[in-house]
This record gives structure tokens, C-alpha cells and sequence, in this order.
């Protein structure tokens, strides 16, 4: 019997206590599904102006928002890039300029944390087709294998294929839990510009 292998198979959905705290049920992580965040999650300071909103017509401010939002930036260079773009600015633009880099901030990375936690559904969604395949390409295993004719050569075939792809199967629910922190990862990082831009406004406008 091939009953440790069937065990593996169990649906690649949250665990029943995860499940009952998302409203998705298809979704595979521990961490409760939230697709957007607000601003107020992340940000402290002053309410941020419609004006903000204009980021993206700002190539500095665009560009800066593209550059120390990347994960492969460490958090450390990420601030101090921060703080010499608002040592550059005038007294008159420090704010907006600021609450516009703050408005980038949370825009973008918002919307990459939700194409990740889209991406996250997917994968799922075809680890449970892969493990349906696997259920039935054991159970035909099984079948052979009680057939007092059958194939030695065929059973060996067939148990190699399946022995591969139950590896391939095992290794894609293993890198699913590092997958699962990535928008923790991005909210928290977020959360750490938007307080160093906070910081880097002038004093009357901090609260």
C-alpha cells in the first residue's frame, strides 16, 4: 500500500483553524487572507492630501518609490534614501513632497502584495489539482500491483514516475510556507518606510 504517500496528499488548504479565520477558504496559508491594506495601518502622520494621490507624475518621486520598495534593497538603505531625499527638499515642498512619497509607497506595494497573495491562490489551486492527479495515479498503482500478471518491468516503470512526481509535489508544499510570509513581509516593510517618512517631515507637521 502506498499509504504514506496518500497521507501526503491531504488538500493544500489552510488548516481548519486558519480556515475558519478567512473568508476565502481556498486559501493555503496560516497567515489571515487580508487583500489590501489601508493607509491608516501604516501610516501615522497627518492625513494625506488628494495631492498625494499625484505621485506618479513625479518622476523623482515615482522613481525613489521604485527603488527602496524592492526587497532586494536592504531596510537600512531603504531609510537613508529616504532621509537624504528630504534633505534636498525645500522648506515649502518638504510636506508634500513627503506625503506624496508616502501615497507611492503605500500604493505600490499594496498592489505588489496583493498580486503576490493572488499568486499564492494560484499555486495552491495547482498543488490540489497535482495532488488529485497523484490519488489516482496511486490508485492505478495499486491496481497493477495486485494484478498476479503484472509487469514487473510496468510496476517498476510506474512506481519510479510516481515516486518522481510525488518529490516534485512534496517540494512545492515545503516552499509554500516561505511563499506564505512574503505579504507579511511586504506589509511590515511598508509600515517601516512610511514611519521613516513620518520622521523625515518637518517638526510642526509630525504628530
Amino acid at each position: 500500500m502506498l499509504l504514506a504517500a496518500i497521507v501526503a496528499f491531504a488538500p493544500l488548504l489552510a488548516p481548519a483553524g486558519a480556515a475558519a479565520a478567512n473568508v476565502d477558504p481556498d486559501w493555503p496559508c496560516v497567515q489571515r487572507k487580508v487583500p489590501h491594506l489601508s493607509v491608516g495601518q501604516v501610516w501615522n502622520g497627518p492625513e494625506l492630501p488628494k495631492a498625494a494621490a499625484g505621485w506618479e507624475k513625479d518622476h523623482q518621486i515615482s522613481t525613489l518609490v521604485a527603488d527602496i520598495s524592492a526587497r532586494r534593497v536592504p531596510l537600512e538603505e531603504a531609510v537613508k534614501r529616504i532621509q537624504d531625499f528630504a534633505a534636498t527638499l525645500p522648506a515649502d515642498q518638504a510636506t508634500p513632497k513627503l506625503e506624496m512619497l508616502v501615497q507611492g509607497l503605500f500604493d505600490h506595494m499594496d498592489a505588489e502584495r496583493t498580486r503576490v497573495m493572488e499568486g499564492i491562490s494560484r499555486y495552491a489551486h495547482r498543488q490540489v489539482a497535482m495532488a488529485d492527479a497523484l490519488r489516482k495515479q496511486s490508485s492505478a498503482l495499486d491496481a497493477l500491483r495486485a494484478k498476479p500478471d503484472a509487469d514487473p518491468d510496468e510496476v517498476e516503470r510506474q512506481t519510479d514516475e510516481f515516486n518522481f512526481a510525488t518529490r516534485i509535489y512534496d517540494e512545492r508544499r515545503q516552499s509554500l510556507s516561505s511563499v506564505c510570509e512574503v505579504p507579511t513581509i511586504i506589509a511590515q516593510r511598508l509600515y517601516q518606510l512610511a514611519k521613516a517618512t513620518q520622521e523625515a517631515l518637518p517638526a510642526k507637521e509630525k504628530k
